[in-house]
């Protein structure tokens, strides 16, 4: 009896593959063709713009410091009306794990993780992307948003006087 089921498994498996066999391939020539991938997919890192067209980045830190494997560093400078940014920005993507991690981290929704696949490279030294690489035109997955807008940071407008802001208190007048 077993000598019958183990005929019927190889007959079964065998049925599987020639049915497969006459089927058309479905495989994409993958830099020539691209497979739509899902809203959600995480691919590379990229570094977005907000509404105005200003860079995102404020140059905080914190996504080299949420970074696992320390492959994010830049460096911090300020324009003449007070607004912060990232004066060179730098990610090794040979040590970059496409964690995540960095854009969870980010409080200007600056770096994102766009739907495109990373690009494959043979040579470890064509792996340092600059700002210049990473910077894209658009706003990203959030077009709306704008930090300096939210933040209450006086660049845009003075401290408290966006709708949802109350004006600062100077700690000295309510001292006893």
């Amino acid at each position: 009896m077993s000598l019958l089921s183990d005929i019927q498994a190889i007959l079964t498996g065998l049925a599987i593959t020639f049915s497969h066999i006459f089927r058309k391939p479905v495989t994409v020539s993958y830099p020539e063709e691209k497979r739509p991938m899902p809203e959600r997919f995480r691919g590379s890192i990229v570094l977005t713009r907000d509404p105005d067209g200003e860079e995102r980045c404020v140059a905080c830190y914190l996504c080299s410091g949420a970074c696992p494997v320390d492959c994010i560093s830049m460096a911090a400078a300020e324009t003449p009306n007070g607004r912060r940014y990232a004066a060179w920005f730098r990610i090794n993507f040979a040590r970059c794990i496409l964690c995540g991690l960095c854009a969870e981290a980010c409080p200007t929704l600056a770096i994102q993780m766009s739907s495109e696949m990373f690009p494959c490279k043979r040579d470890v030294m064509n792996m340092l992307y600059e700002k210049e690489d990473l910077l894209i035109d658009g706003t990203g997955k959030d077009p709306n948003y704008n930090f300096y807008r939210h933040a209450g940071i006086g660049v845009v407008t003075p401290r408290g006087a966006n709708p949802d802001e109350h004006p600062p208190v100077d700690v000295r007048t309510i001292l006893p």
